[in-house]
């Protein structure tokens, strides 16, 4: 089993599911969709019979000459009758399929849309640590190919319930024409059955490697894509690509892995099958020879028999193809189940906040055995603006996240008003907290549209307001169009400074009670550092702020300033009452803050 298990490993949050349970799950997205199911099934029931009845048809015509002689009126007589029945059995048979497909086609594209939404709202709804462990790439891929294919198993079951029914029929002509020459034909259905589902289970392992290669070759190609300009910085595009042969070439093997499991099992059934008829044809020729079947029920046998032999084998391949489909479904209801890490203990609306935040004995880590806050105790009071410095890994942008309730802390509390923020529905209490990254990210659109992101619902005036309110909205003149200047994705087209007045002026339209800034001046220029300093100001004012701080003018502002050291509060105080102590902020204020202040002479940094 080697040959089939190798390959790329399951993600964390997949999940085994019976085919009985996927078939449930799947059931429930067509049971809206009933009605026009029960048309395709009468369609269905229709075709089948018609595709039956051919055969019927040209055996009756058959004995009836037979019977009547060889004469030319006869013969004429009866092929124009025979030929007008198939010519209308045909159509007839051609108009149901015709319905039967369109009506598919419409109803697994509702089911798929619908899919396809609801494993685009569980994408939405994970928590960012689920981002930080599971690439991005193999998510979308799970959105978009997985649920594609996961039509494939509509298609299959619809197609296989025809088959069953031009199965039923067919053995039902069989056991009329000859009940002992039927059972001969039949003897060999629970071979075919049997050899299927023998390939169900190395079908349902290789069709999960394949998919999840898949997964890897489109996050392959996104990190690259993502990072092509990085690539192209440092002349890495060989070794780029060279990464990309490598998961392909895997992909390649996987899929040909795939390709021969599926390609076996047809000669091997069509083997059974070419058996069955071999005594069918034995044992009926004698039948006919002997005169206990006439010319026209042979015939009408022999064809039975080959009707009844292709369905049959492709029921009996279905359980193999039926794999494909249903391990798309499983990767993308895997998705859906996933176990959310951020936990609600309660869902009251947010009310109007103050801003007061308590941190109680609260333990976080991002992983288990590397724990970033252990027993932390913090309180922050309403309106108050807190700068938290210290070296990387101290614990400043965790605090901002736990406070934004992007990720589920592990024991302990945090409080905000006074209220357990677990017991706050999310939206209503996020919509109160405004975030600005370090590096911030812009949609495509314009400028209006990014700043109009904060609230949909606001109007253009509002939006100009909030935009003026950042550096009395001189940093608009700069744009091309001013608000309407188009953005490209991720904000391509704008400096940096910019995008960082854009998001600033959109948390401003927000009009958050809590302010999270992951130090918005630490990649801009001093103009632009100005321009920020001046709308924070207009920001800062009667919000509650956490600052994740890397520039002086920033920690001079603010009322208080943390000092961390392994998630701990190791000083607190003004700026220049933690100079004077001369302690770990002095020497933080030496080493990162000093060379920035006005009065920095670098020709005395050494004296």
């Amino acid at each position: 089993m080697g040959f089939v298990m190798d390959g790329i490993a399951a993600e964390g949050y997949d999940r085994s599911y019976s085919d009985g349970a996927l078939l449930r799950r799947i059931a429930r997205y067509f049971r809206p969709h009933l009605p026009t199911m029960l048309a395709v099934g009468g369609a269905t029931v229709a075709g089948a019979a018609l595709d039956a009845l051919l055969p019927v048809l040209v055996s009756v015509g058959v004995d009836r000459v037979i019977d009547e002689g060889f004469t030319r009126a006869t013969l004429l007589a009866r092929a124009g009758w025979i030929l007008a029945a198939v010519v209308a059995s045909g159509v007839l048979a051609w108009g149901f399929n015709y319905v039967r497909q369109w009506w598919t086609a419409r109803v697994v594209g509702d089911v798929v849309l619908t899919l396809r939404e609801d494993a685009a709202d569980a994408v939405l709804a994970r928590d960012l640590s689920f981002y930080d462990e599971f690439s991005t790439g193999r998510i979308v891929s799970r959105v978009t190919s997985d649920t594609q294919d996961f039509a494939t198993v509509v298609t299959l079951t619809l197609n296989l319930i025809a088959q069953v029914l031009q199965v039923v029929i067919v053995v039902g002509v069989l056991v009329a024409i000859d009940l002992r020459l039927a059972l001969i034909a039949t003897a060999i259905a629970p071979f075919i059955v049997a050899t299927a589902l023998a390939f169900r289970r190395i079908a349902r392992l290789v069709t999960q490697q394949a998919r999840r290669v898949l997964a890897e070759v489109n996050a392959n190609v996104q990190e690259s894509v993502t990072g092509i300009a990085v690539a192209k910085a440092f002349r890495q595009e060989a070794a780029t690509f060279r990464r990309f042969r490598e998961v392909n070439a895997r992909s390649y093997r996987l899929n040909l892995r795939q390709g021969l499991v599926f390609s076996a099992i047809f000669p091997v059934l069509g083997t059974i099958a070419g058996v069955g008829t071999f005594l069918v044809l034995l044992f009926g020729g004698r039948s006919v020879l002997g005169g206990d079947v006439t010319p026209g029920q042979w015939y009408l046998f022999v064809q039975a028999v080959a009707l009844f032999w292709f369905p049959l084998t492709s029921i009996a391949s279905f359980w193999s193809q039926f794999q494909l489909g249903l391990s798309a479904s499983e990767r993308v209801f895997a998705l859906i189940d996933a176990e959310p890490r951020v936990v609600q203990t309660g869902a009251a609306p947010a009310p109007r906040l103050a801003g007061r935040i308590e941190f109680r004995a609260v333990d976080f880590a991002y992983v288990p055995t590397e724990p970033v806050l252990s027993r932390f105790d913090l309180t922050i009071p309403a309106g108050e603006t807190v700068a938290l410095v210290g070296h990387t890994g101290a614990g400043k942008s965790s605090l901002g996240k736990l406070v934004a309730r992007f990720y589920e802390f592990q024991g302990g509390a945090i409080l905000v008003d006074g209220h357990d923020l677990r017991g706050f529905e999310l939206a209503s209490y996020r919509r109160q907290v405004g975030i600005v990254p370090q590096t911030p990210f812009l949609f495509r659109g314009t400028v209006r549209d990014n700043v109009r992101y904060a609230r949909p619902d606001a109007d253009d005036a509002a939006v100009e307001a909030a935009a003026r309110s950042v550096a009395g909205g001189d940093w608009l003149e700069a744009l091309p169009n001013g608000l309407d200047t188009d953005v490209a994705e991720g904000g391509r087209g704008l400096s940096m400074g910019q995008r960082q007045l854009v998001a600033l002026a959109r948390v401003l339209l927000q009009d958050p009670r809590v302010l999270v800034l992951d130090e918005a001046t630490a990649s801009v220029d001093p103009f632009t550092e100005a321009l920020i300093q001046e709308g924070l100001e207009a920001a800062l004012v009667g919000r509650t702020a956490i600052v994740i701080a890397h520039r002086l003018s920033t920690v001079r502002r603010a009322d208080r300033i943390l000092v961390l050291r392994r998630g701990e509060v190791i000083e607190e105080g003004t700026h220049d009452a933690l100079v004077a102590r001369g302690g770990a902020y002095a020497e933080l204020y030496d080493t990162y803050f000093r060379h920035q202040a006005p009065e920095y002479d670098p020709t005395l940094a050494g004296a």
